[in-house]
Order: structure tokens, then C-alpha cells, then sequence
């Protein structure tokens, strides 16, 4: 069946649900297609800021040097959280090692939160394309039966044309949602071990900076 024989013999909720399927299929597809680049990039520009930073003679120094590589800011943030707040404050209250902990976890967070944008669309057309697919090929098969039961000619080759047209939707639905699953957890994946290899840095950035009777 062709796009054109689609739209002439299917009605409004199925053109809806068709177009929901065409707008998760396009999103999801632009969503990991952007991330692979952007989260190829950063692993990268990482590897490339961490070496830059450790091989500097002094901090400020290897921040100058770790600005040149972190085009997309995830070892920057860290660096700028640890130049702590004046005294005066809850935030400056305590050792310097506890607040150290705290500003570097909450940049932390931010730096992955940021890579991983786009993973709760992919989770979801993953998810519910599917069923999307599916309540086309129901919808559709009702209304063939619903049109083949009024015209009273209930027969083999009748039911077998707008059938096989009502099955598309649930193959669409399954082609919108398995690139989709298999985008999220490669992705996913790679998210992961980014943010292992930041929490090292942290780790060792507090460890550096922490005052020697920590």
C-alpha cells in the first residue's frame, strides 16, 4: 500500500496516530544522531582537558589549558566549583574536604544531567511505539470489518486487503520503537562511562586540593 492509498482510505485517528509515529520516529533519530556526536566529542575533548589540566605547573594554569579543550563544558564546571565561597555563609561553613565533596558532586550533577537530555524521548518512543502500532492496527481492522459488514460482502479477499493495511501500523510501530531502544541503551552506555571517568576526576581534583589534614 502506498502513502497515497493510506491517507485516501484511512480516517482521522488513524492519520493521528500515524503522524505520531512519524514525529517519534523523526525525533528519536535526531535525538541519537546529536548525542552520538555531541557524547563522541566530549569523551574526546575529556580525555584530552584531564591530560591538558594534570601535565599544567599550576591550578590556575591548567584551568587556562582545560578551556581550550572542554568545548562542551563538563570538566570546566568542575573546576570553577571548586573556588569556593567567601566565609560569612553556610556554603563556607565546616572543612574545606566536606565542602570540597558537596560543590564537586553538584557540578557533577549538572555535567550529566546536560549529557543526558534526549534519553527520556528515546525511552519513550521506545516504549509506547508499539502500542501506538497496535491501537492503528485495532482501529483499522474495526473499521474494515465495521465497512465490509455494512456493504454485506464479508469474504476472503475483502477482509484480507484492509487487514493486511490495518497490520502496517503495528510494523510501524515496531520500526519507531527498536532503533529507538537500541539508541537509548547504546547511548546510555556511553553517558555511563563519561560519568565514571568525571567522578575519577572529582575524586582526584578534591584529593589535590583538600587542605594535608583531611
Amino acid at each position: 500500500m502506498s502513502l497515497n492509498d493510506f491517507l485516501l482510505h484511512s480516517d482521522f485517528v488513524s492519520r493521528v496516530l500515524a503522524l505520531v509515529l512519524l514525529v517519534l520516529s523523526v525525533g528519536s533519530w535526531v535525538v541519537m544522531v546529536w548525542k552520538w556526536r555531541l557524547l563522541s566529542r566530549v569523551g574526546l575533548d575529556m580525555r584530552r582537558s584531564i591530560a591538558a589540566f594534570w601535565q599544567a605547573p599550576a591550578f590556575d594554569d591548567a584551568r587556562q589549558r582545560v578551556a581550550q579543550f572542554d568545548r562542551d563544558a563538563c570538566i570546566t564546571p568542575l573546576l570553577e566549583a571548586t573556588l569556593l565561597p567567601v566565609g560569612g555563609t553556610l556554603a563556607s561553613a565546616g572543612d574545606r574536604h566536606p565542602q570540597l565533596t558537596r560543590v564537586l558532586r553538584d557540578a557533577l550533577h549538572g555535567v550529566v544531567r546536560r549529557l543526558q537530555w534526549g534519553q527520556v524521548w528515546l525511552a519513550t518512543a521506545g516504549s509506547i511505539s508499539p502500542f501506538v502500532g497496535l491501537l492503528g492496527t485495532v482501529w483499522g481492522i474495526f473499521n474494515a470489518l465495521t465497512g465490509m459488514a455494512e456493504a454485506g460482502q464479508l469474504t476472503i479477499d475483502k477482509v484480507a486487503g484492509p487487514v493486511g493495511e490495518a497490520l502496517i501500523m503495528t510494523a510501524a510501530g515496531l520500526a519507531v520503537a527498536i532503533p529507538a531502544v537500541l539508541g537509548y541503551n547504546v547511548l546510555g552506555r556511553k553517558v555511563n562511562q563519561i560519568e565514571a571517568e568525571l567522578e575519577g576526576f572529582a575524586h582526584d581534583l578534591r584529593g589535590l586540593l583538600a587542605d594535608p589534614q583531611d
